[in-house]
């Protein structure tokens, strides 16, 4: 998708290491050509501006693991490019203009699907964000795309007054606004960066297919492995606090109880990350309910009941454990599944803004009833009442 497709952890060594065999060859300590040029740039051509930087529409091995490291990981919010003007093939002065982010993968897709063409690739700073989210925020906006088609002096490389823009920046461009101060046409795109040959053939007009943000069951797939990665270290810490908690008895911490009260816990802390993080995203539109944290509580509700109802010792542990097993642990999914919001089509901003309203006061109040119930369970596991 065409500034979209944002969202392994691979070892910061490992992908340093690919650096350094394409480097093999410089000097060491020295700021040579090939320690400063990335193997995406493959030379430059004369602008009535200045030199712009050429750049490849195959992608470099390097390329391939770090999009799969900005999927997966935090890698992602610095995964970025020098914002600028850059160009495919031999553009001249009659060559189209493409607008995108300075989010590296964005720009890796649309050049990626450019193979063939001459055509400048224009970069807004976008501080490292993809256009779609950029776009809500803000930064994909009118006026950083005035002040970058000013900086470049855009109106001297090119004869035609014409910019395409991707559709899903459209939120964040007023098209009259940027006509009116440079002097530039803004055209919309269509949604996917390999459809943009047929858009330029096609005289900058866009077939309905075109507009169409499918969004399908891989479209979802590959949002999912951030959110549960991104949960693991809050999971572990949740782990230990939970341990702790079962195997506190007034005389010490007993490890056996810790490991039979807890691994239930655990357990559902785990069905909680995966049905809200992938199962909630994978089946979204045939879960009943409009609003994505309802979706996730009845995702989580169902398999909460499947463990519990699958165990012996949930069963008999009493109305305080059985309480907090269907408030808390269907509210973590709930939470989850509310953090989607942002990475889909199905939402706009307004919608997103009045459920958290109402979602984030539930989890604080659930939150807060679980820990007075667990609070009511050890006392009467220690026969204070």
């Amino acid at each position: 998708m065409y500034g979209f497709r944002t969202d392994l952890i691979f070892d910061d060594f490992f992908i340093n290491m690919q650096d350094n065999i394409f480097n093999m060859g410089c000097v060491q300590g020295k700021k040579t050509h090939c320690e400063q040029t990335p193997g995406w740039v493959k030379g430059s051509v004369e602008t009535p501006s200045g030199r712009v930087k050429v750049v490849s529409t195959t992608w470099e091995f390097s390329d391939h693991i770090r999009r799969i490291k900005s999927r997966i990981s935090s890698f992602r919010m610095k995964y970025s490019i020098e914002p600028g003007l850059y160009a495919i093939g031999r553009p001249d002065s009659s060559s189209p203009v493409l607008v995108s982010a300075n989010y590296k993968l964005s720009f890796d897709i649309l050049r990626g699907n450019l193979k063939g063409l001459d055509a400048f690739i224009l970069v807004l700073d976008t501080k490292g964000i993809n256009v779609w989210c950029a776009a809500g925020k803000g930064t994909f906006g009118t006026d950083e795309l005035i002040n970058r088609v000013r900086k470049i002096r855009l109106n001297e490389i090119v004869r035609h007054r014409s910019l395409v823009v991707p559709q899903l920046g459209a939120p964040g461009i007023k098209a009259h606004i940027v006509q009116k101060e440079t002097g530039f046409r803004v055209y919309y795109g269509p949604v996917y960066a390999k459809d943009i040959p047929a858009f330029l053939g096609n005289k900058y007009r866009a077939d309905s297919w075109m507009r169409t943000v499918h969004f399908n069951l891989i479209d979802r797939a590959v949002l999912t492995p951030i959110e549960i990665i991104g949960m693991w270290k809050i999971f572990l810490l949740y782990t230990v606090v939970i341990l702790i908690i079962f195997g506190l008895q007034p005389e010490g911490i007993i490890f056996r109880d810790a490991l039979r009260g807890g691994y239930p816990f655990i357990l559902f802390g785990i069905l909680s990350v995966v049905s809200g993080a992938f199962f909630t995203p994978l089946l979204l539109p045939v879960i009943p309910f409009r609003a994505f944290s309802v979706k996730g509580f009845f995702t989580g509700l169902i398999l909460v009941a499947v463990g519990y109802f699958g165990s012996e010792l949930l069963k008999q542990s009493g109305v305080f454990i059985t309480s907090i097993t269907f408030l808390f642990f269907p509210a973590v999914s709930s939470y989850l599944a509310l953090n989607f919001t942002g990475a889909t089509p199905f939402t706009n901003i307004s919608g997103v803004k009045k459920e958290i309203k109402f979602a984030l006061p539930f989890y604080i109040v659930i939150t807060g009833m679980s820990f007075v119930l667990l609070i009511l369970y050890k006392l009467k596991q220690w026969e204070v009442f």
